[in-house]
């Protein structure tokens, strides 16, 4: 399995849908961002806010990044 390291902060995870299939929230704020090693299998896309990855239990979580959106695309590319 190869890995990435990001800087992340605040996310939101999505725990499902509900019955009107709207996505069901948790936000989750933190006060400093982190170093992560993030599987690059496990993510799914990234846009210049968020990097969105798979999680456990078919949840998803929306990440917000400190790396600029090409650094993170520069990374990648290497992987393909």
């Amino acid at each position: 399995m190869k890995f990435i390291e990001l800087t992340l902060k605040n996310h939101m995870i999505v725990h499902g849908f509900d019955a009107r299939n709207k996505e069901i929230m948790e936000e989750v704020e933190v006060k400093e961002a982190s170093k992560k090693l993030v599987a690059i299998d496990r993510i799914l896309s990234v846009s210049k806010k968020y990097v969105l990855t798979k999680y456990t239990q078919d949840r998803i979580i929306y990440w917000e990044y400190q790396e600029s959106y090409d650094e993170i695309k520069g990374i990648l590319s290497k992987y393909l």
